[in-house]
């Protein structure tokens, strides 16, 4: 008998039909002898009415009520998937994040696990039931509710499987695993079987919708067992898991794209101790985290500094900026949302030399410009605009013949 964790995304509950379906799934898995736990998501699109309703009566609604309202969503799913496990024959109870015990920091909208009482779950597997758990949210030690920001229900079913020592995570979505690029966009993008965690944490940050970066954090953490499964079909999948020699040996794995970006650039910034933390310790405290950062040769003591936020903090990030601009006496404050980041992801980046210069020389063939770069040991990202990003994705993709990748 194994100890199973499931979770489902909202495009698998998106209608009833679905969540039968859902249903019957984790009811087979129950009935080959396995204790199973499920992490749901809101229906499909239900978070995005949610806000849509907060925002056509405020501009900037408050946070602690938008987590308030948005964790509803997931209140229905997981009630709906228990009625009809229960409607099926077995037995199945939904918790909350907060009968849980998912405990969070106070970061409203994107708050991040701090520890999770899994006792009640560990008492209804034990007892014969279902568990069907809410992802995407938790509480507060003071017992105000937060969300886990987007893709949170990954992370929720990861921690959760960490916390009552599942033996493996299993992660269904509307694709069959992980690929080397979006297929939407490159239709010869081949399925990996298994990808490193830290090839996945990339991939993750830098754009792939596959799976959310905390996902993959505790995953590695914690030595969870995480696969990538359709929801809709059988077979198939990706295997999530620790680096091997085999892995080193492909050049790059994936390209990945991200269209949620916005550029913010300091002009005229006077060239002394002190400058670059006045401007950054205010986002931090603000809890908007700073992506790429570029800062020019200085020139008769002033220089331009440009960095990247999420489009959807661009608007809190501006009004900080502006302010520490103006305490800096910096000249002017610019941005741009119309950028992309289009970045290669691979373990072979350590060992071999060359790779930059064949992405660079990809792109300007095709007359993409690239704005920014940023490097680690096992990625490259360029910020180009972002009506180039799906031909920068094919380009590299056939630059590096990424269709012919075996793992």
């Amino acid at each position: 008998m194994a100890l199973i964790v499931q979770k489902y995304g909202g495009t698998s509950v998106g209608d009833i039909e679905k969540i039968k379906n859902v249903a019957r799934r984790v009811i087979e898995t129950k009935r080959k002898g396995n204790q199973v736990a499920v992490v749901v998501s809101a229906m499909a699109g239900e978070t995005d009415r949610l806000i849509g309703l907060a925002h056509s009566i405020s501009d900037m609604p408050d946070e602690r009520e938008m987590d308030v309202l948005m964790s509803s969503g997931e209140r229905v799913s997981i009630a709906l998937l228990a009625i009809a496990i229960n409607s099926m024959g077995e037995k199945a109870i939904s918790f909350t994040g907060r009968q849980v015990g998912m405990v969070t920091d106070s970061v409203h909208m994107k708050a991040r696990i701090e520890r999770i009482n899994a006792e009640r779950i560990k008492a209804a597997l034990n007892k014969g039931y279902i568990a069907v758990v809410a992802g995407f949210q938790g509480i507060t030690p003071e017992g105000d509710v937060t969300t886990l920001g987007r893709g949170g229900s990954d992370t929720s079913a990861v921690a959760i499987a960490a916390a009552i020592k599942a033996d493996v995570c299993e992660i269904y979505t509307d694709v069959d695993g992980v690929y080397t690029a979006d297929p939407r966009i490159v239709p010869s993008a081949k399925r990996l079987g298994k990808i490193s965690h830290e090839e996945m944490l990339e991939l993750a940050s830098l754009g792939a919708k596959v799976l959310q970066i905390r996902s993959v954090e505790f995953a590695m953490k914690y030595n969870v067992p995480l696969y990538v499964k359709s929801s809709f079909k059988e077979g198939g999948g990706t295997l999530v898991t620790m680096e091997d020699e085999t892995m080193e040996q492909v050049l790059v794995t994936g390209v990945a794209l991200a269209k949620d970006d916005a550029k913010i650039s300091i002009r005229h910034v006077p060239d002394k101790p002190g400058i670059a933390a006045s401007i950054f310790k205010p986002l931090a405290e603000a809890s908007i985290v700073v992506d790429m950062i570029i800062q020019n040769v200085s020139k008769e003591g002033f220089t331009d500094i440009t960095f990247t936020v999420p489009k959807t903090d661009a608007k809190k990030a501006m009004e900080i900026v502006n302010e520490a601009a103006k305490s800096i006496e910096a000249e002017e404050v610019l941005t741009d949302e119309n950028i992309a980041k289009v970045s290669i992801v691979g373990a072979g980046m350590r060992n071999h030399s060359g790779v930059a210069s064949k992405m660079f020389q990809a792109l300007s063939a095709e007359g993409i410009n690239i704005q920014m770069i940023s490097t680690s040991e096992i990625k490259i990202s360029c910020i180009i605009d972002s009506k180039y990003g799906e031909l920068a994705v094919r380009t590299l993709h056939d630059a590096f013949e990424l269709e012919k990748v075996e793992r």
